[in-house]
């Protein structure tokens, strides 16, 4: 994985993130899609064996 370094932080982050915004699928956002919790954890385990360590 790449990192890259945020701002002045000090802080290096994974270049490719997670967007969360489908998880829990309920209120306006359920029209974008909705993902139940066994979904989102197995996304975010596979993200995380991937050195993703930045989400959305």
């Amino acid at each position: 994985m790449e990192y890259r370094r945020l701002g002045r932080s000090g802080l290096f982050v994974s270049s490719l993130t997670l967007g969360t915004m489908t998880f829990g699928g309920s209120g306006p956002f359920d029209k974008v899609g909705s993902t139940d919790v066994a979904g989102a954890t197995r996304q975010v385990d596979m993200c995380l064996d991937a050195g993703v360590n930045l989400f959305d």
